[in-house]
């Protein structure tokens, strides 16, 4: 085990991907391990903690959409409308919130590193707003492009990668569809902005060995790279992969 720096300084890592892609699931495994590691740990949830006007987001969805609140789980599904709605109000008044939700993230990650804590992790980053945006149209590169002038970049952005299929069935929220395309838009994202590590659809224990892997990599002093049963690529290789995956817009 590499020796891993403890309040040297505050890094901090997102978590990415459509719902039901298994970030809350790797989020706790990665928090657990570190502090089994005695590094202090602190989660900051975007939804929760960062995000701005949530209850007028929520009432908006279910008022006006007539879609369904909470979270679907298979046992009981839901179907609700809100980031799957495109028309053009609705993209109108994301460009406002958006623009809120990044002031606030900035302020959340100043907040963060300063906490004294040894990684905080996010539980979404405004990234998972962007992607409700055209990305690939000219308007949407623009704005995109000034959303990250304004917000820090994490030391790690991790999207996890998931089947729509799958991703449905363990969390049954929106039309399959909407997740095919949710997911090839944060595809097209990583071709964009760069600097996200696309972490593939793997079996769960292999996702977590690849992501405590990296990790452990980044927050260690001195240490050379340490690759997991050979499934991890070099830091060109998922470069290359990451734009690989990426549709030019």
């Amino acid at each position: 085990m590499p020796a891993l720096r403890s309040n040297a300084r505050t890094s901090f890592v997102s978590f990415s991907g459509v719902d039901g892609a298994g970030k809350s699931t790797q989020i706790e495994a990665l928090r657990d391990r570190l502090r089994q590691d005695g590094l202090e740990v602190r989660v900051i949830r975007f939804w929760d903690d960062i995000a701005r006007l949530t209850r007028f987001r929520e009432a908006a969805g279910h008022t006006i959409f007539k879609g369904d609140k909470g979270v679907g789980t298979p046992s009981a599904p839901i179907n609700r409308k809100d980031k799957n709605i495109k028309a053009w109000p609705m993209t109108a008044l994301r460009v406002f919130l958006y623009f809120l939700d990044a002031i606030s993230t900035r302020r959340a990650v100043r907040d963060a590193l300063g906490s004294g804590a040894d990684l905080v992790i996010f539980d979404r980053y405004i990234y998972d707003e962007l992607v409700n945006l055209p990305v690939c149209s000219r308007w949407g590169r623009s704005y995109i492009r000034l959303i990250m002038s304004l917000v820090p970049r994490p030391h790690i952005s991790y999207l996890l990668d998931a089947s729509p299929e799958k991703a449905r069935a363990r969390k049954p929220e929106y039309p399959l569809e909407f997740i095919r395309t949710n997911r090839q838009s944060y595809m097209d994202l990583v071709g964009l902005i760069g600097g996200i590590t696309v972490i593939d659809a793997l079996p769960l224990m292999k996702v977590t060995e690849a992501i405590i892997a990296s990790t452990h990599r980044e927050l260690s002093l001195n240490v050379a790279p340490r690759v997991v049963d050979g499934d991890r690529a070099s830091e060109e290789s998922r470069a290359a992969a990451e734009l690989s995956r990426a549709r030019v817009c």
